[in-house]
């Protein structure tokens, strides 16, 4: 078979935003997921590179200009990793746009999609501005914390819309008992509060995105005990929910997801108990921040795994022509045996009928 030409790239991702099908409405999901992701890391590499202010003005970079420049002030490295991340932004900002605009050209059209896909520009916008108001307030802290937790809930839509445009419209069936489902509720709760613990972790620690910046005024230690304690809460209910999917029977998908999350929970604490015993090492810190958002979409996947909705709905076709719309059968003999000779279906020339 001849190799499709590359100049027809370009009109198979326009036809997935214009004339999306359900497929490639989850694929351009997808692209969410991942842009969220990075735009953790590249959040991350702003703290550990001490770039946080490295554009000291919002929305330009400083002064008069949008884009790092000269600043006796500033080094230019740490402007254009502080530029770099505001940038992110605007490729996952375009993400959202478009996934929203297929979700809005889908047919048939499923408004549930549609408003979980809205939920992505918006939630953009609205980290765009925390992000003015964390540089305003020159880094501070909780700024900083609520800043990075915007990610986090972001991912909840493009998760679900990941999730979500791959299966059906029917109401939910249920996979799993009220126990594993009340465990794996409590599982996400965990995680959430992992996460959040977290952000004051670095916020008292020496990553707080720049080495005059304001701190959280508690002790590291009791902050990072507090967080080790919630991971380990974390990693028993994991435990505990794993326990109740072989148990009861869950269906492969859902105990494969808790497979995964339990893989990734075990990484997870080692990168921690490692960047605490070598000194917060700045790679390490992005490995384990990465690990968070990873854990985070783990955790909702397990959670969407424990039920069902069925196929994914298909775009109606054509109904078959009335009886009363069919062409009236003809009366001469010798055309009705034409046409059955043409189609197969009438008699044989031994008079003998034919197999179906």
């Amino acid at each position: 078979m001849a190799e499709r030409p590359s100049s027809d790239l370009p009109s198979r991702m326009w036809n997935a935003v214009w004339r999306p099908t359900p497929g490639s409405l989850r694929l351009l999901a997808l692209f969410g997921v991942i842009g969220n992701v990075l735009i953790v890391v590249s959040g991350g590499a702003v703290r550990v590179t001490q770039s946080g202010l490295g554009c000291p003005d919002w929305p330009r970079c400083s002064g008069d200009s949008l884009v790092p420049t000269h600043d006796p002030d500033h080094p230019l490295l740490n402007m254009s990793i502080e530029f770099g991340n505001r940038l992110v932004t605007f490729v996952v900002l375009t993400a959202g746009l478009l996934v929203f605009i297929a979700a809005l050209r889908l047919r048939p059209r499923r408004k549930e999609l549609v408003w979980w896909a809205l939920a992505q520009p918006m939630s953009v916008v609205a980290q765009a501005i925390i992000g003015g108001i964390v540089v305003l307030t020159k880094l501070h802290p909780a700024a900083v914390s609520l800043h990075f937790l915007v990610s986090p809930a972001l991912l909840v839509f493009c998760v679900a819309l990941w999730v979500r445009a791959g299966e059906g419209d029917a109401p939910a069936l249920r996979l799993a008992g009220p126990w594993t489902r009340g465990l794996t509720a409590a599982l996400l709760a965990s995680c959430a509060a992992v996460l959040i613990a977290g952000t004051v972790v670095t916020g008292t620690g020496p990553h707080a995105g720049d080495a005059d910046s304001r701190r959280y005024g508690f002790d590291i230690t009791e902050v990072a005990r507090v967080h080790s304690v919630l991971a380990w809460v974390t990693a028993g209910l994991t435990v505990a929910v794993l326990i109740a999917l072989h148990q009861t029977g869950a269906p492969a998908a859902a105990r494969r997801r808790g497979h995964e999350l339990a893989a990734l929970i075990v990484l997870q604490g080692a990168v921690g108990y490692l960047q605490y015993f070598l000194g917060v090492p700045e790679g390490l810190v992005l490995l384990h921040m990465l690990g968070s958002v990873l854990m985070w979409i783990a955790a909702f996947r397990l959670f969407f795994a424990l039920r069902d909705r069925g196929g994914v709905p298909v775009a109606a076709v054509t109904a078959p022509p009335e009886p009363s719309e069919l062409p009236a059968p003809s009366d001469e003999p010798e055309a009705s045996g034409r046409r059955g000779a043409r189609t197969g279906s009438g008699p044989s020339p031994a008079g003998n009928p034919q197999p179906a």
